[in-house]
């Protein structure tokens, strides 16, 4: 028997194609002793290697610990000789789990460690004193630090890609790509970038969309690198589109209120039908919590009686069961108004209804 993980890579490297790949895996199944009524798993749910095994865990657990311990250890050597020593222990722990092993969960963690490492030595090397996340949100920071550390961190993820081959690579690329552009932005304007960074971030995130469609759309049947890859695109455009639309724009003076919960209520709704329309809910992950949000202000406005957290949480929690149970008819209805020819290029479009196919 040919396993699943053979099929995957002779797809990846073009021994077979996508549609040979799962028509072996439809023969597969259709020959197997005792699966006569076996029920076919969902064509368009979303395939993620996350985890090979329960050893993935156990090994990402003993990589948390040395890490942590070696960055305690490394402390001497200052906050950029930390991180660097940190990295370095990253790359040389990946060139077993990853390349030799090609242990998913591991992969990920030390790929994300490796270029969080080389954004903080590099930034702690040019000066900066702020731990990781604050050096990202806040504009406090010298602007040309974050773009230098940025691009530091663009090259070491190009190099890790060339080496490694590990999916979230490209999304961490992106990422040190967003922070080249706020920083220059940031220089470019001085003082004024509290103004412009909610712009500039949806920006951002809409390109980040469009890379994440060119993956998504070169692997319709999502069974090759690309899906991974446009996956992890997918989950950092989510955050980059939907916090500036709702805190720029619906929440312009930062804080909400009851007029701005129906705005967000149609910012949602609109992005569930991006989601339903690609195939990703990572969109609608992002604006779950302003969502909630939302909801409790129309629930204060209406004068319910009683706390409204109970009831939101609730609420969406129902709307995410209902949402799984509806989801792939809910695609067929919505592919099913769009042109023929748009349809079939999107992710999976055998959830396409008959007639709607025979007509492309």
């Amino acid at each position: 028997m040919i396993s699943d993980r053979t099929v995957l890579i002779a797809t990846e490297r073009g021994v077979i194609t996508p549609d040979q790949a799962e028509r072996l895996r439809a023969l597969e199944a259709e020959l197997a002793p005792g699966t006569e009524a076996a029920l076919p798993q969902p064509d368009d749910d979303e395939r993620l290697r996350f985890i090979t095994g329960f050893g993935d865990i156990f090994v990402t657990i003993g990589l948390a610990l040395f890490l942590g311990a070696l960055g305690y250890f490394s402390e001497a050597l200052g906050a950029a000789g930390m991180w660097a020593a940190v990295g370095a222990a990253s790359w040389l722990l990946a060139e077993f789990f990853t390349r030799v092993q090609r242990m998913a969960l591991p992969s990920i963690v030390l790929l994300v460690v490796f270029c969080a490492s080389v954004f903080m030595a590099s930034s702690s090397g040019l000066g900066s004193t702020v731990p990781l996340i604050p050096s990202l949100l806040s504009l406090s920071e010298a602007p040309l630090t974050l773009a230098l550390a940025g691009l530091a961190t663009l090259a070491a993820a190009m190099v890790h890609y060339w080496r490694f081959r590990v999916p979230i690579t490209i999304a961490a690329a992106a990422a040190a790509l967003v922070a080249i552009v706020v920083g220059l932005v940031a220089a470019a304007v001085p003082g004024g970038i509290e103004a412009a960074i909610n712009p500039v971030l949806l920006v951002c995130g809409l390109c980040v969309f469009v890379l994440a469609m060119r993956f998504d759309m070169s692997d319709p049947q999502r069974l090759t690198r690309r899906t991974d890859i446009a996956f992890w695109l997918h989950l950092l455009a989510a955050p980059l589109i939907v916090h500036p639309l709702i805190r720029g724009f619906v929440w312009p003076d930062g804080a909400p209120g009851g007029g701005s919960a129906l705005p967000m209520l149609a910012v949602f709704a609109g992005l569930g039908v991006v989601a339903v329309l690609i195939d990703r809910r990572a969109l609608l992950v992002s604006g779950l919590a302003y969502a909630g949000i939302a909801f409790a202000s129309l629930m204060k406005v209406s004068g319910f009686a009683g706390s409204t957290t109970p009831l939101t949480i609730f609420v969406l929690g129902a709307f995410i069961l209902l949402l799984s149970a509806l989801w792939h008819p809910l695609r067929r209805a919505v592919l099913a108004v769009l042109p023929a020819r748009f349809a079939r290029r999107l992710p999976h479009p055998n959830v396409l209804p008959t007639t709607h196919i025979a007509s492309s």
